[in-house]
């Protein structure tokens, strides 16, 4: 009987430890099916998906130990930087595309004015490397197409029915349809700068793809994850909201700043000397009322006048310094509206817009936030100082844009958009 029990007892202690060891095996098998899942970058059958943390800027390659990869990596986050530009100045040069625009200005001034980090301030700051080099790599083959192009418009200035005109013709189709194959095959391959160069493979990844099935579902998640990470509704959400709550604002005052047409009737004199004085004060405030809209994403943040005067008493200086910043950019900006530009040269005009418009945003959302960070008011002296010496800067902004209409192409309407804080387009 005693041989029996040990014998069942062994028994139990083998079952007993075969259980933990498949449950413990079927755990681990569970964690990287997770870990596989839950990856930045899936790859099944040679297609990559986009599924990429976009927030977060991929680390650079140690410059001593791999120089040629940190090269790499500094001119793809350059490229992406320069590609992130063009593309918000085409969409400010589009109308009700321009609301992405400001939406994008706002949703990273918000994030500066919450984090207080500047490296916040640009969007998708982990697809810029990505980005960059899908920019880079279009643009060479599309360097081949053009001198193609240029070849066959010379052959057929000189002789539009010889043989060499049709054959130019003939190549630049042919060339054209590859090139555009081969980006497209590119694109789908992942997009890395190297895939642009390897078009045999890309070719056999897109077949092996579409044979296994899983092509377009891939293809269709990738670009879910893109949606999910631009959030275009979110920013013309945001966009509309944050114009909106600043025209509340400045509409009023500027009516009247606009009033006067004649120097021969006083009151309209008059009406225009309470527009400016209104809107020395608006144009004081409301780039810090937007600050806290976007920060805190409430539009009932436009009314809260009381909070941003008390973090003026808490960093007047800064504050001061932003508001220079901020209209100091945009005072050349106005220059642009002495002619009007056909409308295809918008197209020209707008990075200019992006360009100084975008970094003064920044810093008004990094002043507003560190205006909520500081827990002690500034001494009264100091505020005092800040609060007179907006007044001066506030007159010469307005008197630069009352002699405005007199010289711009479109009259009063210039006193009306405000680039700084409404719209970022020119016209």
């Amino acid at each position: 009987m005693c041989e029996i029990g040990i014998l069942l007892r062994a028994g139990w202690c083998r079952d007993e430890c075969f259980d933990h060891t498949k449950r413990a095996v079927q755990t681990v098998l569970m964690d990287r099916i997770d870990k596989k899942e839950n990856s930045e970058i899936v790859t099944t059958n040679g297609v990559e998906s986009a599924t990429q943390t976009f927030g977060i800027l991929p680390p650079m390659p140690h410059p001593v130990r791999h120089p040629l990869q940190a090269i790499g990596w500094l001119v793809m986050l350059a490229a992406g930087l320069v590609s992130l530009v063009v593309i918000l100045a085409v969409l400010a040069a589009i109308p009700v595309a321009n609301f992405l625009v400001i939406g994008c200005m706002l949703e990273a001034e918000g994030r500066v004015a919450r984090t207080g980090r500047l490296r916040e301030s640009v969007p998708l700051i982990g697809a810029l490397p990505r980005l960059g080099g899908v920019a880079l790599g279009i643009w060479l083959w599309l360097v081949v197409v053009r001198l193609i192009a240029g070849a066959a418009a010379d052959a057929m200035l000189v002789d539009p029915l010889g043989g060499a005109a049709i054959g130019w013709q003939r190549a630049k189709v042919i060339v054209t349809a590859v090139v555009g194959c081969h980006i497209l095959l590119a694109l789908a391959a992942g997009g890395k700068f190297s895939a642009f160069f390897r078009p045999l493979r890309n070719a056999r990844l897109f077949l092996k793809g579409i044979s296994s099935g899983g092509f377009w579902k891939k293809s269709s998640l990738a670009l879910d994850d893109v949606l999910q990470a631009v959030q275009p509704g979110k920013l013309m959400k945001t966009g509309f909201l944050g114009c909106l709550g600043a025209a509340m604002w400045l509409i009023l005052p500027t009516v009247l700043f606009a009033a006067m047409r004649d120097t021969q009737h006083p009151a309209a004199v008059l009406l225009t000397l309470v527009g400016a004085v209104m809107l020395m004060g608006v144009l004081a405030w409301v780039p810090f009322l937007q600050a806290r809209f976007a920060a805190e994403e409430r539009f009932s943040a436009f009314r809260e006048l009381s909070v941003v005067r008390e973090l003026f008493r808490k960093a007047p200086l800064i504050m001061l310094v932003a508001l220079v910043v901020l209209y100091g950019l945009s005072l050349p900006l106005y220059l642009f509206k002495v002619l009007v530009p056909p409308r295809d040269a918008l197209w020209y005009i707008t990075p200019v817009f992006v360009m100084t418009i975008y970094p003064a945003r920044i810093i008004v959302g990094w002043t507003t936030g560190y205006a909520m960070r500081c827990e002690k008011r500034q001494w009264l002296v100091i505020r005092i100082v800040a609060a007179v010496a907006i007044v001066p800067l506030m007159g010469l902004y307005l008197f630069f844009l009352f002699f405005m209409p007199a010289i711009g192409a479109l009259g009063r309407r210039v006193l009306f958009e405000h680039h700084a804080l409404l719209l970022p387009t020119p016209f």
